[in-house]
């Protein structure tokens, strides 16, 4: 039987937000210990643990199918065109930072500076584009110290809550860009591939429609449902069921947990009452 191999990172955050996620879907994996290849038990899928910066090389010579991985990674490597699918989670930036004492008033103020960082590729293309020249020191870890040490003036690289930043005494001063986990894929897959790639991206996608909305049951009375509904989104429209109570009824809806406060009021202050807030686990369209 044929299956879709899938690559994800060895160890750290990529590889406990891409195990969630599958879990989410559905699929069990059987996960021992320092296991490089495993199965799933319950879906044509095999599940390989690599480093991130070899996934998208091993992607390309169809080593792999498809795979969980930083969106950075592939632009990095110039793999920007196997992306996939946005996943939604380890949401990061791509930052220029420099020392706290440092003047920097723009991005031009690199100009003939060291940068140090692990993604030699993006920052020289981003340096090219504003017209800059400055040196890059490619380090493989520990980035924020090169400043310290006198090997770099500014530094570029991932930044989550900047407390890296701020612990070896640096200041983030311009975000190249955003980036999330993505699905990536080989495009030179088999029918059959294909047809399990498509099945799983169903099961991914409606995992991801749930988890930024919330199921909202409340009650009204039949003179303010007008106004209710026109202010509830709902994934067409709002469902109405009459009640024993004449002149009410129960209304349901879907929300986005983004906008819940905002509409929580709007809708008391149309006169909604006994409102209830439900848990979405999968939403199937």
């Amino acid at each position: 039987m044929e299956k879709l191999k899938i690559a994800i990172q060895k160890s750290g955050r990529l590889n406990e937000g891409s195990l969630a996620l599958l879990k989410e879907c559905g699929i069990k994996i059987e996960n021992g210990k320092d296991q490089l290849l495993t199965q799933a038990s319950n879906f044509p899928m095999e599940v390989l643990y690599l480093r991130n910066g070899d996934i998208p090389q091993y992607l390309k010579d169809e080593v792999v199918d498809i795979a969980i991985i930083g969106e950075n990674t592939l632009i990095e490597k110039n793999a920007e065109e196997l992306k996939t699918l946005s996943l939604g989670f380890s949401r990061c930036r791509f930052s220029i930072a420099v020392p706290r004492n440092a003047e920097f008033k723009s991005i031009k103020d690199l100009e003939n500076r060291r940068i140090a960082t692990s993604y030699p590729h993006t920052v020289q293309t981003f340096l090219d584009r504003e017209g800059i020249k400055a040196k890059i020191h490619e380090i493989s870890g520990s980035v924020e110290i090169s400043p310290n040490i006198g090997l770099a003036d500014a530094i570029c690289d991932i930044v989550s809550t900047g407390s890296t930043l701020f612990k070896n005494g640096l200041t983030e001063v311009y975000t190249i860009f955003k980036f999330e986990a993505v699905l990536a894929a080989n495009p030179n897959l088999s029918e059959k591939k294909k047809e399990i790639l498509t099945r799983l991206i169903f099961r991914i996608e409606s995992v991801l429609r749930a988890r930024n909305t919330k199921y909202i049951m409340l009650n009204a009375h039949k003179k303010d449902v007008e106004n209710i509904c026109s202010i509830l989104p709902g994934l067409k429209s709002p469902t109405i069921i009459p009640l024993e109570e004449p002149d009410w009824v129960s209304i349901h809806s879907v929300i986005l947990e983004d906008e819940f406060w905002d509409l929580i009021d709007q809708l008391k202050q149309n006169n909604a009452e006994n409102i209830l807030i439900l848990p979405i686990e999968k939403i199937l369209v």
